[in-house]
């Protein structure tokens, strides 16, 4: 029953896939360059949020804005076409090599300073969808037709015991850490820095993540007006929730099949091809922009094409310096 619901998702993202490009000659094609545009603005200011976690670590290092702006788009790219969030690797190796006698505990803990901003403003999301009933009642989400929501809301003992799991392997390792590995613990600390001022924090870093979360809003409202749905705040609100959700614990590439299922019972108005084609075409144009994007400042900024390659030696020095920072 359960590869058939998953089959049934990876179904229905293909059958979208083909109403969206049958539709293709429908889009309104200047929102969507503005959408795309936004998407760019996004991801550049995430980057500029980022060099103020590192120059809060490393105030004596020249840190420049352009390789690391790169070095982001390029992880970006990466993660929309390689799974498990390998770009983040590479991202993370990009950086640490512009930056001379940097650790990767600090430039790894200084990448995920991000996720206090973003889990808090996701979170607001969640519940403004939730508080506006604009997604579908609990006892419905079974029924959608998305493996990865169904399997989770038929067993939400599993899901607890998932997530329990989860949260004690993390406190877990942070008391092996804090008590085992001082020097690694004292890295990860340094990456962490700008958390201990907090003034610096919100001025330098939560309000720059702030202005992404505009353009992403941004983005996602020229998105519903290109596919002619029509943008307002509920329906952008919506999407994001449903971006959310469908990522949470996915089973398909991106949520694909999830997405799709929970905008058809959620999103009133348009009709279900109409919003087939809206998921569907949102979620191909940013995974293609993003390797457009993620390629080009390869090629431009680290003059290369061999991406697995950065990927690889990305990996290789990871594992190298491993020893050394348990040392």
């Amino acid at each position: 029953m359960q590869l058939a619901d998953l089959g049934s998702s990876f179904e229905h993202f293909f059958n979208a896939a083909a109403e969206f490009f049958r539709h293709l000659s429908e889009v309104h094609w200047t929102p969507f360059g503005i959408a795309l545009l936004c998407l760019l603005a996004m991801q550049l200011t995430r980057a500029w949020a980022w060099r103020h976690v590192l120059r809060a670590a490393y105030p004596s290092k020249p840190i420049p804005f352009m390789p690391l702006a790169a070095a982001y788009l390029a992880g970006a790219g990466i993660n929309a076409v390689v799974p498990a969030h390998a770009g983040d690797v590479t991202k993370v190796f990009l950086v640490k090599r512009q930056i001379p006698e940097s650790s990767y505990p600090a430039v790894t803990s200084s990448f995920l300073v991000q996720t206090v901003f973003d889990t808090s403003v996701g979170v607001l999301v969640l519940l403004y969808a939730i508080s506006q009933g604009l997604l579908p009642p609990l006892p419905q989400i079974p029924d959608l037709p998305a493996f990865e929501i169904s399997f989770w809301a038929n067993h939400p003992k599993t899901l607890a015991i998932t997530t329990a799991v989860l949260l004690l392997a993390i406190a877990a390792g942070i008391f092996y850490l804090a008590h085992h590995v001082r020097r690694f613990w004292a890295r990860v600390r340094q990456g962490l820095v700008i958390l201990t001022q907090p003034r610096r924090y919100l001025r330098e870093v939560a309000a720059w993540q702030g202005v992404g979360w505009v353009f992403r809003f941004a983005a996602f409202w020229f998105f519903l007006e290109a596919f002619g749905i029509g943008g307002s705040i509920g329906n952008v609100m919506l999407v994001m929730s449903v971006q959310a959700i469908a990522n949470i614990i996915p089973f398909t590439p991106g949520g694909a099949g999830a997405q799709q299922a929970l905008l058809v019972a959620t999103l009133t108005g348009p009709s279900r091809t109409a919003v087939l084609s809206f998921s569907v075409g949102t979620q191909i144009a940013m995974a293609a922009w993003s390797v457009v994007l993620g390629f080009a400042a390869i090629l431009l900024v680290f003059r290369t094409t061999d991406w697995r390659g950065l990927m690889r030696e990305a990996q290789e020095d990871s594992d190298r310096s491993a020893p050394d920072a348990l040392a």
